[in-house]
């Protein structure tokens, strides 16, 4: 208290506050900036944006966002409660689609020990994606949080199809660091959106029972069972499902 009563009032000798008595507690004073103060604020803080701007010049886009979730991840462990996040869903930025093959492979190779070959066939989706999307009606999607990457989908037509009514929804990816923010059930209501926005009267999908809380997801979505059959792939034992819905 003395400290503090000792800054004010060297900062009130130099005409930077004006000080009175609270009307409503008389042991209480309410401190102001006068004109003066004001403008020397505003210098100061002038200077702190060039600082911090000088700083951030010097960063890589990518590397500005990296700071940036860093910074929110200090402020949500230290912080007095939990952090709102941000979740906007964009078409991918330049590099993203690398990221999706890079994310799948790992995340699946983490918790279900998929081997190498998953990594691949995303890569080959991916790419027949870039070689021969039709823009009119095939889409992809990547769900951002406070500036970072954090999940994925593709809405294609379905190949081998003569109907072109027929739409697939493929690698829908939740990146586990931000699970639980409803980002799944929000990528595939966008596809089911999208989907019959552009003309589809029908969406299927593939996936694997291992894949539980994905096909919850897709249960809300009003998708349903259509088969399932055994097979060997990624290194494991598994049984895929195809599932649909009309729209």
């Amino acid at each position: 208290a003395g400290y503090l009563s000792r800054i004010l009032a060297k900062l009130a000798d130099a005409g930077l506050i004006e000080r009175e008595r609270s009307a409503a507690d008389a042991r209480r004073q309410v401190v102001a900036l006068t004109k003066r103060g004001r403008a020397a604020f505003g210098e100061l803080d002038q200077h702190t944006v060039e600082q911090i701007r000088g700083l951030l010049e010097k960063l890589m886009p990518a590397d500005r966002r990296t700071l940036l979730a860093a910074m929110r991840t200090i402020s949500g462990l230290l912080g007095d409660g939990p952090q709102s996040r941000s979740v906007v869903l964009r078409e991918p930025h330049p590099g993203e689609l690398g990221w999706v093959v890079a994310r799948n492979g790992a995340v699946y190779a983490e918790e279900f020990g998929w081997d190498e070959t998953y990594e691949a066939l995303v890569a080959r989706i991916v790419a027949d994606f870039v070689e021969g999307r039709d823009p009119k009606r095939e889409r992809a999607w990547i769900a951002e949080v406070d500036g970072e990457p954090a999940g994925c989908v593709f809405c294609v037509r379905a190949s081998g199809r003569a109907d072109a009514r027929v739409a697939k929804l493929r690698l829908l990816l939740v990146d586990p660091r931000f699970r639980g923010l409803g980002i799944g059930g929000r990528l595939v209501d966008e596809v089911l959106g999208y989907a019959r926005r552009v003309g589809y009267r029908r969406i299927t999908l593939w996936t694997n029972d291992v894949l539980s809380d994905a096909r919850r997801i897709y249960q809300r979505a009003g998708f349903e069972l259509v088969k399932e059959e055994p097979h060997t792939s990624f290194g494991k034992e598994l049984v895929g499902q195809d599932w649909a819905r009309d729209l």
